[in-house]
């Protein structure tokens, strides 16, 4: 049996975090955004952006107002390969800085209902209670209902706040606030 690694993020890490973002959002998002934006998405273009993201992040800074202050990248090992990531941190939203934030939370479709995201959040929300954080929050694109009872199996519950975003070149995304109280575990 393979076994997990759970480590902080580091730059050589960014084609595999690219691709479980890419074959992640296909598998993901597909009826959700259009297919012209999913089949534009390519590896080699996330893996240069990600590897802009962690390094800015491991010196602390932003780069090209890609990191958030305060975020970081945790990704989950398989075998040597990335399998899923997150990334965390203070709430980026305003009036939302004394909250934390799951910013972002993918697992490979291949490694998908293995167990794999469930011990990754864990994992996460271990890492922001270590901080200090009592709540955290995420959002999760309307509509993409895996994800949503994904998150209510952890835990995770939706408190009706919603906002309109963008991402990947498309705008006008609809996404749903989700809220987990630290201080109880599932």
């Amino acid at each position: 049996m393979s076994e997990l690694l759970f480590r902080a993020a580091r730059p050589d890490d960014a084609s595999g975090v690219a691709r479980v973002h890419v074959d992640g959002w296909r598998a993901a998002y597909k009826g959700l955004l259009p297919d012209s934006v999913l089949d534009g998405l390519r590896v080699e273009d996330r893996a240069d952006r990600w590897g802009r993201w962690i390094a800015a992040s491991d010196e602390g800074s932003q780069s090209d107002s890609v990191v958030a202050e305060g975020h970081r990248m945790l990704v989950a090992e398989k075998d040597g390969d990335v399998v899923g990531w997150a990334t965390f941190g203070p709430g980026r939203d305003e009036g939302m800085e004394d909250h934390s934030e799951i910013a972002g939370l993918y697992v490979h479709p291949d490694q998908w209902s293995l167990g794999i995201g469930f011990a990754l959040i864990t994992y996460v929300e271990a890492e922001l209670r270590a901080s200090g954080s009592t709540d955290a929050y995420l959002w999760v694109l309307r509509g993409n209902d895996r994800a949503i009872r994904f998150y209510e199996q952890c835990g995770w519950h939706a408190d009706g706040e919603t906002k309109i975003g963008s991402a990947g070149g498309v705008d006008d995304l609809h996404e749903e606030r989700h809220w987990r109280d630290l201080g109880q575990k599932t």
